[in-house]
């Protein structure tokens, strides 16, 4: 690649990702339940995963970035106004309803060879559920009690034939999460659920390319090919390759972060020409979930903060604690804590605290600050929320 490379100190590089992930400003798509849809629409996905010692990691993520954020106004853009849906991007996650023209492709995919965690759904399992679907309405699981039941091949497996026909009619793009509650998924025929005029087509794999790599340049700023193919790597090659193109029309500049020895990035013009001056001041109890902490690899090289993901490891072994939460202090990572949530007495119990920096008492102030609001949103109902 022929093009200059800009060089940028890495307390830059920091501030141009916190931007870029909205972390670096109080209320950065402002509020109501319109501000969960341009949340979800700028970062491209937001993570879903079953672990709830505290809250769920998807209404964590939202809650980081809108500080009045409601868990019913995710439940509404899914349910009412269908401004999100649930699909696979490098895991299950709400991504933006206006992207989901590139993701029909993937479901096209599974129609024609499904992964093989599905080999064991017989024809006449995903036929009985759809077909119960069209003529009863959106079901959940718990509607079909009429299932012979069989061995568990898997520790996450269900005993029901039909849940993984569900699963794979979703994967299908037959069927929609039309709405949750927790982890218990209801489905509906996708064209019902969304009720369209006309059926969206599937994006192009030029189109599907692109996609990746804006919303990579969008919600990190500064990019890799391993950032913007997350878990993804049978889409490195084109990436690169348009990458390469953009590079040479000059609409990307390759860029070298000063003392990290890691791979190439880039970024566009335009976030070069005005970077962030400042440090942010904000304080943030992060999801281990978060985009800014799911990709280990880069936290390390941006942030120096290698996290630990301990909840599969045993007790004994741990080093940060069962389900830590980074603690972002400005542009530093200065703390994980270990947090239960006690839903009987309502309380946040710290289980453990590892301090990664040193703080003044300032920070110290803004750190059990922020741990009080977080306490508060474990706990508080609509209601308490809107007062």
């Amino acid at each position: 690649m022929s093009a200059k490379s800009v060089s940028i100190n890495p307390a830059l590089a920091r501030r141009i990702w916190l931007r870029a992930q909205r972390l670096d400003e109080p209320t950065p798509f402002g509020s109501g339940p319109e501000a969960t849809r341009r949340a979800v629409e700028h970062l491209g996905y937001v993570q879903i995963d079953t672990i709830h010692v505290i809250e769920r990691c998807h209404h964590h993520i939202l809650h980081s970035r809108i500080p009045d954020y409601h868990r019913e106004h995710l439940a509404s853009a899914q349910t009412v106004d269908k401004s999100v849906f649930e699909y696979w991007t490098h895991a299950l996650s709400y991504v933006p309803t206006r992207d989901l023209t590139y993701f029909l492709g993937a479901m096209k995919r599974y129609r024609s060879k499904a992964d093989t965690w599905f080999d064991s759904v017989k024809p006449a399992d995903l036929k009985k559920v759809i077909s119960r679907i069209k003529e009863h309405g959106a079901l959940s699981i718990r509607d079909f009690d009429d299932d012979e039941r069989v061995e568990k091949d898997h520790a996450w497996a269900s005993s029901k034939p039909s849940k993984r026909a569900l699963q794979l009619a979703f994967y299908r793009g037959e069927l929609a999460v039309s709405a949750r509650a927790g982890m218990l998924k209801t489905y509906d025929l996708m064209e019902r659920h969304f009720d369209w005029a006309e059926k969206p087509k599937p994006a192009t794999a030029r189109q599907v390319t692109a996609y990746l790599l804006d919303r990579a340049l969008r919600s990190q700023g500064i990019v890799s090919i391993d950032s913007i193919c997350h878990l993804d790597p049978a889409n490195k090659k084109a990436v690169s390759e348009l990458i390469d193109s953009r590079v040479k029309r000059k609409q990307l500049i390759p860029v070298h972060l000063e003392g990290i020895p890691t791979a190439p990035h880039w970024a566009e013009p335009e976030i070069l020409d005005a970077p962030p001056g400042e440090p942010p001041s904000f304080v943030h109890i992060l999801s281990p979930f978060d985009p800014l902490i799911i990709q280990r690899k880069r936290l390390s090289a941006f942030f120096g903060y290698d996290h630990l993901f301990e909840a599969y490891v045993p007790a004994a072994k741990r080093k940060f604690g069962y389900f830590a939460l980074p603690v972002l202090v400005g542009e530093r990572i200065v703390a994980a804590i270990d947090l239960k949530a006690d839903r009987t007495n309502r309380k946040l119990l710290v289980q453990k605290w590892t301090w990664l920096e040193k703080i003044t008492t300032e920070e110290r102030t803004a750190v059990d600050e922020a741990l009080h609001r977080f306490e508060r949103f474990q706990f508080a109902s609509s209601a308490a929320l809107e007062k």
